[in-house]
């Protein structure tokens, strides 16, 4: 009978069981209250087999997918990349701050005086910039610096490609490509045994999160949550248009998109989640010399949910004061909003650090930052699904515009 069932949950598809378990965890999560935390450590496991096979992944995809397109081409696409994700943040703000403007959330409340934060370091751009190049590779991979990560791969995956096309050195070259290729191959292999597990993993955090959230949170803060995942369907709206223009079906993009998009919201980690958005890239088709190096680092500097949540706290920090915030003020949101981006990590509780430095710019009072903390895993969720779907997005539509380019060359 066991053996039956378990056969029935190997066979059965992986975005039907994690949608019975995102069900199962807010339902176990509003039965069992706070005492959900005895939960906690099935989900711990789930972020654990995760983000052990982070560096696998990146290192071997991108050293492969330099390997199978030339350096000419990857430079092109790697400016393309940037410039995406750069303006895809700065509109995200664009359309937070436009959402917000429309309903106003904050307005009526008033701060208590109780409010105590103190305001998270940001790493700031320079910083980012410098830790491109790490300092020693092993540092690089211990302390999970994607960016030095992606370096590290970018270079030895060139430095491969060198040899292969050397006359004394040709064999060697292809000799560690086979290997690299053998151990991608294996990290794939690991990756969907870890699938199994992810259903259950996020029962545990759902059942967690909404355990220590409870309703009283929820209905509190309700007019900031509830304008913020406005904002968040408006710009997936932008996404299927963007998709459209491309001559790219949204419907077949959500259907690979949809399981890391959904692990992301309840797991709140977009670099956590990186396995799986590697996996719905590679299954819709998108060249790997291209996501093997978009994907990390979009994970890393593209982060359209955090933008959208910068706009919406910023004019809901704003309200609560009772000073609405001008234009000037909105686009210095966009800009200082934008770099905040980039210079922060997509690990959960990032976002604080972003909406702390814009409200030091703006002189918005740090007590609203600490309200929103209340709310941060709530409204974390969100933004964490929209920061994955936003890296997908701009690397399908990439993709599809390199391959048009070469049906054009041919």
């Amino acid at each position: 009978m066991m053996k039956k069932i378990w056969t029935s949950y190997l066979h059965a598809s992986l975005i039907l069981k994690i949608s019975i378990a995102l069900v199962l965890g807010v339902l176990a999560g509003f039965v069992l209250g706070e005492q959900a935390i005895v939960l906690a450590p099935l989900g711990d496991l789930l972020l654990r087999l995760l983000t052990f096979l982070i560096i696998p992944l990146i290192l071997f995809t991108l050293i492969v997918g330099v390997n199978q397109t030339n350096i000419t081409n990857l430079g092109r696409m790697g400016s393309k990349v940037f410039i995406y994700y750069t303006l895809s943040s700065a509109v995200a703000i664009v359309v937070g701050l436009f959402v917000a403007s429309i309903f106003h959330p904050g307005t009526g409340m008033k701060l208590t005086g109780n409010e105590t934060f103190d305001v998270p370091e940001n790493p700031g751009i320079v910083n980012v910039l410098l830790n491109i190049v790490p300092s020693n590779i092993i540092t690089a991979f211990t302390e999970m610096n994607l960016l030095g990560i992606i370096f590290t791969a970018l270079v030895f995956g060139i430095a491969i490609s060198a040899m292969r096309s050397s006359e004394s050195h040709g064999v060697l070259g292809d000799s560690l490509l086979q290997t690299v290729t053998a151990l991608n191959e294996a990290s794939l292999v690991i990756l969907k045994a870890i699938l199994q597990y992810v259903p259950i993993g996020i029962f545990a955090i759902m059942a967690k999160t909404v355990g220590s959230q409870g309703i009283d949170t929820l209905i509190s803060l309700g007019g900031m949550i509830g304008v913020f995942y406005i904002a968040l369907i408006v710009q997936i709206f932008l996404y299927s248009i963007l998709l459209l223009l491309f001559k790219i079906n949204p419907g077949h993009f959500f259907k690979h998109a949809r399981t890391p998009m959904i692990t992301a919201f309840v797991t709140q980690s977009s670099t956590g989640t990186l396995p799986l958005t590697l996996t719905a890239a590679k299954n819709m088709g998108i060249s790997k010399s291209l996501y093997g190096f978009s994907l990390p680092l979009g994970s890393t500097i593209n982060m359209d949910g955090a933008a959208i949540r910068i706009a919406v706290s910023a004019v809901f920090a704003a309200n609560i004061v009772g000073t609405p915030l001008s234009v000037a003020d909105m686009l210095m949101v966009v800009l200082i909003g934008t770099l905040a981006s980039i210079g922060t990590a997509g690990v959960p509780g990032a976002g604080i650090v972003m909406i702390a430095t814009v409200f030091v710019q703006l002189g918005l009072p740090m007590e609203a930052v600490a309200l929103l903390t209340a709310i941060d895993a709530l409204v974390g969720m969100g933004a964490t699904a929209l920061n994955v779907t936003g890296d997908l997005v701009g690397t399908r539509l990439i993709d599809q515009h390199e391959k048009k380019r070469g049906l054009d060359k041919a």
